[in-house]
């Protein structure tokens, strides 16, 4: 294995991005005119027009014109949604994040096939037209694979059911159909490079969410987070340049491929800054110290519970054994991330593939 580099290289950017400059100044500014958006006085006045004003630019960055709840994060979103929206059914996909899973624990499960899609003509089997709100992800954290938002929704609103789309890995922009299709839409400013503890749920008629009373026109109390609201709105305005990543997890894939690894759902449509990789013989948590050791961050492909790695539900809803998934790893870029980044990461995983194999031989 190389030596320990002099820089830290950051390849987790699905789990958080850092903080643009742009949203913490943003942020901070708000925080040094900070007044309560509900108070009827002028301060408090000033800072409701702050405020509806990052709504705006949240919403417009993704094409919105429905109405935009700020939250705590996609996963008080995916909440707020999953709780509160106007549907007898509850159906998720066996690949969603464990907050849509913990949100909705009584939820029917749809599988999904070896490529992590949700399968359309079994999807209009289980609906039969019963009136059901389906949470499915734009793009699965883990493997990256993307789901057709479009065609899920077209058989959706035909059995007369309700799309939740768990967004929060999708750059502004990225794909239209999100935003034409969906009902509800969970976001978060920190995979964008905006603060931590804020977010939003798009909403695209109010009437299919029960309201609470309270702040955010009576979806959600509490005070509202203005700084986390402009930081937000800050982070959106900074482009990313998805084609830009596609050729950097290209390369990847490519040079995984060669040096005997395996490329989690190849043929599926994928997130073009997410990858997730296989390597052999060799488990994730020892992956992670080996990569880490070498001033490199990545992020399994299974989740950490109770100081144990337990087997990825992801990757075994797509038909992998519990042996396999405890050897995946994943790779995610973002705006910072070079060419430079990905030669480096592919010299180290070569190295300690290398090692593995000659421990093993």
């Amino acid at each position: 294995m190389t030596d320990h580099p002099a820089s830290r290289l950051y390849l987790d950017h699905a789990a958080t991005t850092p903080i643009l400059p742009g949203a913490m100044a943003a942020a901070a500014e708000a925080m040094t005119h900070w007044a309560n958006p509900s108070s009827p006085h002028a301060e408090g006045r000033a800072a409701r027009a702050a405020l509806e004003a990052a709504r705006a630019r949240i919403a417009s960055a993704y094409g919105w014109s429905g109405e935009t709840i700020l939250t705590s994060g996609a996963s008080e979103a995916l909440a707020i949604a999953l709780g509160r929206g106007v549907a007898a059914r509850r159906l998720i996909s066996a690949v969603e994040h464990d907050a849509v899973i913990r949100a909705a624990p009584t939820a029917d499960v749809l599988r999904v096939g070896t490529d992590g899609l949700i399968d359309s003509a079994n999807l209009q089997r289980v609906l039969a037209g019963q009136p059901t709100l389906l949470a499915a992800q734009w793009c699965n954290s883990e493997t990256g694979v993307r789901q057709p938002i479009a065609a899920i929704a077209g058989i959706v609103h035909a059995a007369g059911g309700l799309l939740l789309v768990d967004a929060a890995q999708m750059p502004p922009g990225a794909d239209a159909d999100v935003a034409h299709h969906a009902d509800f839409i969970a976001i978060s400013a920190h995979k964008r490079g905006g603060p931590p503890g804020v977010g939003a749920l798009l909403v695209r008629d109010v009437a299919t969410l029960s309201p609470t009373g309270g702040q955010e026109r009576g979806y959600r109390s509490g005070t509202e987070n203005l700084p986390g609201a402009l930081g937000f709105a800050a982070a959106l305005a900074a482009p990313e340049d998805v084609a830009a990543m596609s050729l950097l997890r290209a390369t990847l894939d490519d040079a995984i491929t060669r040096s005997g690894g395996q490329i989690v759902a190849p043929a599926a449509p994928r997130h073009p800054a997410i990858g997730s990789y296989r390597m052999p013989g060799l488990g994730a948590a020892t992956q992670l110290i080996r990569f880490d050791m070498a001033g490199i961050a990545v992020s399994a492909g299974s989740a950490c519970s109770s100081g144990s790695m337990k087997p990825s539900h992801v990757l075994g809803a797509m038909g992998w054994s519990v042996e396999a998934s405890r050897e995946v790893v994943r790779v995610s870029f973002g705006r910072s991330t070079s060419a430079a980044d990905v030669d480096r990461f592919i010299k180290e995983w070569r190295a300690i593939s290398r090692a593995a194999r000659a421990f093993a031989a």
